[in-house]
């Protein structure tokens, strides 16, 4: 039977702007950086990195806000929360985004932190390294919840980096008790190892507790979660607990766990790696996607592999190529 939510997923996320510039790994030796992580800075580190950066591309960003940036290009119906200033930067992200056709509805917070940005080196293996001042978007508290919107949407979608915060951490507790009374599902994207790292308990404890339909994790991340050195064990360990498991695996693919039903996919092929920004939220926006569309667990992977293919082919997160036609040849 077709849903009669208004949307078929809303999401709760980052609202961050990224600024996105090529490095060398002599720039990121010199910065004392670790290439590939992503870290959270302040203000002050925020402004010396910035100085640092060579010419750069700035968009709307936040893995949730990429996620469904990602979906609307392919047809589904999206809403976004998420936190901004009233400042520059807060207009660019909301402009960015209900350009896109994705609902966004958050009143900008006035004297307030500034709208939160991502400073992102790009080396030429495609790798990037990611530097994170949360501004604003950390002060998202439960009154921008909008529980109407959150009743009203088949998926709720929750990324892992708003765990970091006191506001958002209660925000997003609420938000998972509002969608499970509506009898909606709910979504859970781990974000990075370092999160886990610092949180990990609680995810556990939502993960056994049944509180997560969906979970979303790269191999390293499920490692770290059920603190195993083995994938199938690690794999095994929360897919028990978990009604869908999706696990991206870089070049090894993607593989998902359906209430026991295992399902896997290669990655799709690719020419050159150019940049890997983006490239788990796009994966789970082909995912998601196929999940709203009703398909089977192993069109929603290769949707997912299809929609990552084209994001790391390209600089930054947001789909320049027309990702329906793309996944319309893989899946139909």
């Amino acid at each position: 039977m077709a849903s009669t939510a208004r949307f078929d997923v809303v999401a709760i996320g980052n609202a961050i702007v990224d600024v996105i510039a090529r490095a060398d790994d002599a720039l990121i030796a010199a910065e004392g950086l670790a290439k590939g992580s992503m870290r959270l800075i302040d203000a002050e580190e925020a402004a010396r990195l910035y100085t640092a950066m060579g010419p750069a591309v700035e968009m709307s960003g936040g893995s949730a806000a990429n996620t469904l940036a990602g979906m609307a290009a392919l047809g589904q119906r999206c809403a976004f929360i998420g936190q901004v200033a009233d400042d520059q930067l807060g207009q660019v992200f909301t402009h960015d985004l209900t350009s896109l056709g994705v609902a966004f509805e958050t009143p900008p917070l006035k004297d307030s932190d500034p709208t939160a940005r991502c400073l992102i080196f790009v080396t030429p293996d495609g790798q990037r390294t990611m530097n994170t001042f949360l501004g604003a978007s950390q002060n998202l508290g439960r009154d921008s919840l909008a529980p109407a919107l959150i009743a009203d949407a088949d998926i709720l979608y929750l990324e892992g980096y708003l765990w970091n915060a006191d506001a958002s951490r209660a925000a997003m507790a609420e938000a998972i008790g509002l969608a499970r009374g509506a009898g909606r599902r709910v979504a859970f994207t781990l974000s990075d190892t370092f999160v886990i790292a610092a949180h990990g308990e609680d995810f556990r404890r939502m993960i056994a507790a049944r509180e997560i339909d969906i979970l979303f994790a790269n191999e390293a991340e499920l490692l770290e979660l059920a603190q195993e050195q083995d994938f199938e064990t690690a794999l095994a360990s929360v897919a028990a607990d978990v009604p869908l498991l999706v696990v991206t695996r870089s070049e090894k693919g993607a593989v998902a766990v359906a209430n026991g039903e295992r399902a896997a996919v290669p990655a799709e092929p690719i020419d050159h790696v150019v940049d890997t920004t983006g490239a788990g939220d796009l994966f789970a926006a082909g995912f998601l996607a196929g999940q709203a569309q009703g398909r089977a667990i192993a069109d929603c992977l290769t949707m997912g592999a299809v929609c990552a293919r084209e994001i790391i082919a390209q600089v930054g997160p947001r789909a320049q190529t027309d990702l329906k036609s793309k996944v319309a040849t893989r899946v139909g």
